[in-house]
């Protein structure tokens, strides 16, 4: 445990208090949880043992070629349907993923759908009138294999911009998890932004019995970097 003690490093209380303010506490030591974030400037690698015997969900996380960063979960808060008549699914969870260096991903069902404080540019939110694919179960064969979404991004304010996906399962895949193999079923995700004539390419990694998602690579808007993130510990 002194190497992983070594790699953690510490927000200010500020900090802290201006990110949680007002958002639902999924842990009892908010303390500890931040004090485990970490996002360094060459790639952290945690052994199996050190993963586990942490109390908290985790990912690894990498923005285009930077270095990959381990980060855990400090909030967990149901999605916030716009429409007060529709109810979102009782899956629909996001999930807040923090950095010591004020960096926060968002993902819900395995989608990222918000960042904040990325150097590149930041997405802004994700909205749609129709359930995402990953939320229904890409491995059923009753999901759906289109949707559409509205995004937001910046810089440059780039906003309402519509786009169009089309999901195509690919020939399975091992996937490594930390040096561990976990067989996959591998989806490709085909994002068109018409508006834009822009077209790009998402993977994703499901566990085959579960649909969760295990390892992904996300384009974040059309003129942002992609985001790869392998989960290590589950939110449960």
């Amino acid at each position: 445990m002194r190497s992983l003690q070594r790699s953690f490093l510490y927000f200010s209380v500020l900090l802290i208090s201006a990110i949680l303010s007002g958002c639902s506490q999924k842990f009892n030591d908010v303390n500890d949880t931040v004090n485990l974030a970490l996002f360094g400037e060459t790639d952290t690698k945690l052994t199996q043992d050190e993963i586990q015997n942490l109390p908290y969900a985790s990912i690894y996380a990498r923005v285009a070629d930077g270095p990959q960063a381990f980060m855990v979960l400090a909030l967990a808060e149901p999605k916030i349907s716009l429409n007060k008549h529709q109810t979102p699914p009782a899956q629909a969870i996001r999930l807040k993923w923090m950095s010591s260096d004020n960096g926060m991903l968002v993902t819900e069902n395995g989608r990222i759908v918000k960042t904040l404080n990325l150097p590149q540019g930041n997405l802004i939110d994700t909205s749609s009138s129709e359930p995402d694919p990953l939320t229904l179960g890409l491995h059923l064969s009753s999901t759906p294999t289109s949707w559409q979404r509205s995004i937001d991004w910046q810089p440059d304010y780039h906003y309402g911009y519509t786009l169009r996906s089309e999901f195509a399962r690919q020939k399975d895949a091992v996937i490594l998890s930390n040096d561990t193999p976990i067989e996959a079923l591998h989806f490709t995700e085909t994002v068109t932004a018409s508006s834009l004539g822009i077209e790009y390419q998402n993977d994703f990694w499901l566990h085959p019995i579960t649909g969760k998602v295990l390892k992904s690579r996300q384009k974040l808007a059309p003129s942002l970097p992609y985001v790869e993130i392998t989960l290590l510990k589950p939110y449960s």
